[in-house]
């Protein structure tokens, strides 16, 4: 590891214990900058209304350390949208929100679109799909960026344990084990070409928080690989040094089946290889293997390789600046 990168782990990653509630609410009430929390969902029923519910409660109603609550609906056929807005959030649906852009599909299309319908100094991003959530997620990744003016993005850290479907919890669960595409292919990635960022525990975690200012500059990859994207581009645009990590505990989600993870990676490294080298293009394609009544199948997705613009380029997000 570099000198640099041991120096940044004991500089810049914390623990959400480090920072108690009420230093972060006074170090907002000081700075007066303002924290919306986003959540992307599609057909997530089941979770984003306990998530928005325990925002509400925590940080809302009990402290005022959030701002507002958005909850932006990617195309859900479920009841997604009457449960997040049932427990409290603003609900907008991503096909609204610049229409004379139109969607793709993508968690990146739909962050990127989160920008013009949020007023918050401080964007912190939440996956709708975790289980057991915790406030102390908004809490540990928001604190570094109202109490140190020289941090500009905060991931969130944590173990993801493992859990077998259809199998007790505490049974199955494997603590280290998770973030599967994280170990096979983002982080050999990192540590081979942006070493500076080897120290990210979670690099594709789907929980941290930035600055507007920065977040307005960034290019957003479409889909899978906007953790990724954001983070290369973060650490040329500021440093890293303004880049930290916030420990929070445990992080339970849904998992992945093992062809979806495929596709995860292959637009990963898509995002990387653009990195890398800009205009040298590659075969956006990937092919799977189904087992069908004939024996397997091929099937063959595209590889997301769309990217968005920093919003700051946009003239509808500059007129709404202006006004």
């Amino acid at each position: 590891m570099l000198e640099e990168v041991e120096r940044w782990l004991a500089s810049r990653s914390w623990s959400v214990a480090d920072r108690p509630l009420h230093q972060v609410l006074a170090a907002k009430q000081r700075t007066g900058q303002s924290v919306s929390v986003v959540l992307p969902a599609l057909n997530e029923e089941a979770t984003v209304g306990d998530i928005v519910s325990v925002i509400r409660r925590d940080l809302v109603e009990r402290a005022p350390l959030v701002d507002e609550i958005v909850v932006v609906d990617s195309g859900s056929t479920d009841r997604t949208s009457e449960v997040a807005a049932a427990a409290g959030a603003r609900v907008v649906h991503r096909d609204e929100i610049l229409p004379r852009l139109p969607a793709v599909p993508g968690k990146g299309e739909v962050l990127w679109r989160s920008l013009l319908v949020t007023r918050g100094d401080v964007i912190c991003f939440v996956d709708a799909d975790l289980r057991e959530f915790s406030s102390d997620f908004v809490t540990g990744i928001v604190g570094p960026l109202l109490t140190e003016r020289d941090v500009d993005l905060v991931k969130a850290m944590y173990d993801r344990p493992f859990t077998v479907p259809g199998q007790d919890a505490s049974a199955s669960a494997a603590a280290g084990q998770g973030g599967r595409v994280t170990e096979l292919v983002a982080r050999p990635l990192l540590n081979l070409h942006w070493p500076q960022l080897a120290g990210f525990v979670q690099p594709l975690g789907g929980e941290y928080a930035a600055r507007r200012s920065l977040l307005e500059q960034l290019p957003f990859p479409v889909g899978y690989g906007v953790e990724l994207g954001m983070l290369v581009d973060a650490l040329h645009l500021v440093g890293l040094d303004a880049l930290a990590q916030v420990d929070v505990g445990v992080r339970r989600h849904r998992h992945q089946d093992g062809q979806a993870l495929g596709r995860m990676a292959a637009a990963i490294y898509r995002t990387a290889q653009l990195r890398l080298a800009r205009g040298h293009l590659v075969r956006p394609r990937l092919t799977q293997f189904e087992r069908g009544e004939n024996g397997f199948e091929p099937r063959t997705y595209r590889v997301d390789t769309e990217e968005r613009p920093p919003m700051a380029e946009i003239a509808e997000y500059a007129a709404r600046r202006v006004a």
